[in-house]
């Protein structure tokens, strides 16, 4: 048998296969640390109203999903003088009408303080308030907002989840983010949020909506678990789940999604808190 030229054969193959696994492996989690997150459902903003009556990201909306038993997902921003700011956009226009222009990070807390959000009573919440609203209670899932000052971000989000006694973990759109906490705080759980190449649309570049779509970060990010937007998955991101990443779904409007997830991020609905996933 003729071993010896089929093994140099298969030498491009097996480096091109090190290679995928290299890019995409993902950090592996133990049972114990996967068991506070996996088959539940996350209210996306807090289980907020589809009227508005209760806006996303604001304290009534964490208050009704921890009565629900619902985990919940919220977002961190960092403010001009150092605070931390929970809200989605990287601008105020869509929730608060009428709002200055320019970038959250531009405004003091005292500032975004005088907003209320989509003309209720209710106002941008500090991460500080609405830790205190879940309180350890349910399981939290904080989207870390990129922006100017990242590694100031990081810092602080780390200090305040450090006071915190409840289960939480991070997750990102920015590798760079999850990066730093693997460096810094490696306790917590890193997921990296990514959607399909062609869906980050005028947010990147076609060539780092292809990498960032494809995982193509993970070997400096190491994530824990995969947050993909709910669709088809390329085979990068398949095979990464297949290597030991947790499955996070974003954002389901509807119950059929339990099923392929271990844990589901919802809103507009009302599914049952807990679901079967295997670990």
């Amino acid at each position: 048998m003729k071993w010896k030229p089929m093994m140099k054969a298969m030498l491009p193959v097996t480096a091109a296969a090190g290679l995928t696994a290299f890019f995409l492996a993902p950090a592996h989690a133990t049972r114990e640390q996967k068991a506070p997150f996996v088959d539940r459902n996350y209210a996306h903003r807090g289980l907020h109203k589809k009227d508005k009556s209760v806006p996303e990201n604001s304290l009534a909306a964490f208050r009704r999903a921890v009565k629900a038993g619902y985990g919940v997902e919220m977002d961190v921003h960092i403010t001009a003088d150092d605070q931390l700011a929970v809200f989605h956009d990287d601008t105020l226009k869509r929730m608060i009408p009428g709002a200055p222009e320019g970038r959250i990070e531009t405004f003091t807390l005292a500032e975004l303080k005088e907003f209320r959000l989509l003309k209720t009573e209710e106002q941008i919440p500090t991460l500080e308030e609405a830790l205190a609203v879940l309180a350890g209670r349910v399981p939290l899932i904080l989207e870390i907002k990129s922006g100017p000052r990242n590694n100031r971000l990081c810092a602080l989000t780390a200090g305040a989840l450090a006071r915190y006694n409840g289960p939480v973990c991070i997750e990102s759109f920015d590798p760079f983010i999850l990066r730093w906490f693997k460096k810094h705080a490696p306790q917590y759980l890193r997921g990296q949020l990514a959607q399909k190449p062609e869906d980050y649309k005028d947010n990147l570049p076609k060539p780092q909506a292809m990498i960032a779509g494809n995982l193509l970060t993970n070997f400096a990010a190491r994530p824990h678990f995969v947050a993909y937007r709910i669709g088809a998955k390329p085979l990068s991101v398949r095979l990464c789940e297949s290597m030991g990443a947790m499955k996070a779904g974003w954002t389901s409007r509807e119950w059929k999604h339990e099923k392929d997830y271990d844990m589901v991020i919802f809103e507009h609905y009302k599914p049952g808190v807990w679901f079967r996933a295997e670990i």
